[in-house]
């Protein structure tokens, strides 16, 4: 191997080993030493690419090659972390439903809502668990529920998370029945899971009928056309 191929192997290498925590989905919070060495593993693998991908494009298409591919490989990292955010966001809201149920009991039973957290926390799984885990850590190092709430109500944006903190803030502040506030909000969120479920259905028709027209058509009448060709002799034997 020359050495100008041993360096891209390399390249090629520490820039998979860099991307590899953040391509697996383990976690989606990256410092920003790291993000930027990712960054830039994945320039110099677009440029690697665009070495060898350039000489075979046509024209004045090499010069778009050797720019777009580090360009792309640099903002890739942005693009995966964006995705598995949006991922990860999902997941927690559909968790949410079962937790305010289990929630709602445990307020129901007379618990206070830290320590409902905190079961919730050692029996869950998922992302809505790990950020649970977080905000019952920082009750256990002393941080009065309320911060630990607005720490958790930041860590994770959205109304759905921000309508749980608010309730629980009121039910401590005011007094007002917890439980039932949890259930009624574990009925909407099914309900908008239900209504956002159906959207995407009848949003996914029309690309299903499109595939239907643009391939499955076309190749029916070419299967029927080829059959008519091949028997051509035979159906117009008589004429």
């Amino acid at each position: 191997m020359s050495g100008a191929g041993l360096l891209a192997a390399l390249a090629v290498a520490f820039a998979v080993a860099g991307s590899g925590e953040l391509l697996r989905g383990r976690s989606i919070r990256l410092n920003l030493p790291k993000l930027l060495l990712v960054k830039l593993l994945g320039a110099a693998g677009g440029g690697l690419v665009a070495l060898v991908a350039a000489p075979a494009a046509p024209g004045r298409t090499a010069l778009v090659v050797l720019v777009g591919m580090p360009v792309a490989g640099f903002l890739a990292p942005d693009a995966v972390l964006e995705r598995r955010a949006r991922q990860r966001r999902r997941r927690l809201i559909a968790a949410l439903p079962d937790a305010l149920d289990l929630l709602a009991v445990s307020a129901g039973s007379g618990r206070g809502p830290a320590a409902g957290l905190e079961q919730l926390a050692e029996a869950g799984q998922g992302p809505l668990a790990e950020e649970l885990r977080v905000t019952v850590a920082d009750l256990s190092a002393g941080v009065p529920l309320s911060v630990a709430l607005a720490s958790l109500r930041q860590r994770v944006p959205g109304g759905e998370l921000a309508t749980v903190v608010a309730a629980i803030e009121r039910s401590r502040q005011f007094g007002s029945p917890l439980a039932d506030q949890l259930r009624r909000q574990a009925g909407a969120l099914r309900r908008d899971g239900r209504r956002a479920i159906e959207e995407r259905a009848a949003r996914a028709a029309p690309k299903i009928q499109l595939v239907v027209a643009l391939v499955l058509v076309p190749s029916v009448l070419l299967m029927i056309t080829a059959g008519l060709i091949a028997n051509a002799d035979s159906l117009f034997a008589g004429f």
